[in-house]
């Protein structure tokens, strides 16, 4: 368990809101110094609490226009066929997020595309070709009310203990 004070929490929750500050805008907003910033940010890479930084891109702005959320119920679920359908579908581009979920339907996916056209390509690809999926239940977005990557944090005062992971690969 790696413990997180107050300024791991700060850290954490400035580079939750822009990943692209600087390690001198970091400390400063941290009200810590550059040193203690960029260790903290180090070990909190190497424990696998941050996993990665990315930039979070507009959807409409790169032509990803549909989102899904899509019911999957696979016919037979054993440890062997749950573990065959997640990885065929978090290799494809197309599937931001997938869960399996219980109870109901073994698994629930977030899918984008650029339209009704990719939507169809995305299921002949991954759903109608798989003898073993009995039943898919889309979702189409309407409207992104919110969207929203970062983590809650305990409160800036407090302190918390994390599990952590090796960092994963780059």
């Amino acid at each position: 368990m790696l413990h997180l004070d107050p300024t791991d929490l700060r850290l954490l929750d400035l580079l939750q809101h822009d990943a692209a500050l600087s390690n001198q805008e970091l400390a400063h907003r941290a009200h810590t110094s550059p040193a203690t910033a960029l260790r903290r940010v180090r070990r909190l890479v190497e424990a696998g609490v941050i996993e990665r930084r990315v930039a979070v891109l507009n959807p409409d702005h790169v032509g990803a226009g549909l989102t899904a959320l899509v019911e999957i119920t696979l016919d037979r679920q054993g440890a062997e066929h749950l573990d065959a359908f997640e990885a065929r579908v978090v290799a494809d581009a197309a599937v931001q997020q997938c869960y399996r979920v219980s109870p109901g339907p073994d698994f629930l996916l977030v899918v984008r595309s650029a339209d009704m056209a990719g939507y169809h390509a995305l299921v002949q690809r991954l759903f109608t070709q798989d003898a073993n999926v009995r039943n898919v239940k889309a979702f189409f977005s309407v409207k992104r009310a919110k969207f929203d990557p970062r983590q809650p944090l305990p409160a800036a005062g407090s302190a918390a203990a994390v599990r952590t992971s090796a960092a994963p690969a780059p």
